[in-house]
């Protein structure tokens, strides 16, 4: 898996926020309940989403786990007062249970739900909070066409890094329903204006045209590059003003345990 880079990840950053500010916004912490004393971000990245919390909760010790250096480094220059972890999501442990667990565009990545997420549950202390946003983009054209335009460099797909299909919302209701007191999903599509096809393959260079990039030579990188924006031209049509409408479905959980 190539290495994150913050900078092309943040060239997006007010459009990759506001998913984080809408999951955050469904976060009900009851009225006549202590505030949250420890709250993490799981998947942190530059630290977008983890000031969000700062503001959200002041008085909470908060901090952020990524496994990205790069993206710590740049979360640690915007929010020096925090503590940020390097560690794998999918086996961190925090030394002490969590009032809010909040992860937005990471699982994604992550393997096995069906062992995590209950995982994450059992972290949270009692009154506890856990809130998931995920890109449900796999069947999107700018996905579609990232498999499909590969091929012309190579074989098959097997050397490329996959990342786990996103389940259906009864799934994970039903994954997570036995296990917590409140579960709220819901799906929210984003039709994102863009100046051109140019624009959208910079922004899924940020994130799922990664591990395309990886697998390729770096020769032919460029022409891939090249060929994958002509696709995109065609899938995505200019509208009245010439401009892209560039649709983002994402899925949202939030949940509290007893």
């Amino acid at each position: 898996m190539p290495a994150w880079d913050d900078t092309q990840y943040k060239k997006f950053i007010d459009a990759r926020t506001r998913p984080a500010a809408e999951l955050l916004a469904r976060v009900h912490v009851p009225m006549d309940a202590a505030a949250p004393e420890r709250v993490i971000d799981l998947g942190c990245g530059p630290g977008n989403s983890t000031e969000l919390l700062v503001q959200r909760f002041p008085n909470a010790q908060i901090s952020g786990v990524d496994s990205s250096e790069q993206m710590l480094q740049s979360a640690r220059a915007a929010l020096p007062q925090l503590d940020f972890v390097l560690a794998d999501v999918s086996t961190f442990e925090p030394p002490q249970p969590v009032d809010v667990l909040f992860a937005n565009a990471l699982f994604q990545w992550v393997p096995d739900h069906a062992r995590v997420f209950p995982r994450l549950l059992g972290m949270l202390r009692p009154g506890g909070w856990l809130a998931i946003q995920m890109p449900n983009n796999f069947d999107e054209p700018t996905h579609r066409l990232m498999r499909e335009v590969i091929l012309r460099y190579v074989p098959d797909l097997s050397s490329v890094k996959r990342h786990p299909q996103i389940w259906s919302s009864d799934r994970y209701y039903d994954l997570l329903a036995p296990h917590t007191k409140h579960v709220d999903i819901w799906q929210t599509r984003y039709d994102q204006v863009m100046p051109d096809a140019a624009a959208i393959v910079e922004w899924v260079k940020g994130t799922g045209l990664r591990p395309f990039l990886e697998a390729l030579k770096p020769a032919d990188q460029a022409a891939f590059l090249r060929d994958y924006e002509l696709e995109i031209a065609k899938a995505y049509p200019k509208r009245v003003d010439e401009k892209l409408l560039f649709p983002f479905p994402r899925l949202f959980i939030v949940c509290s345990v007893a």
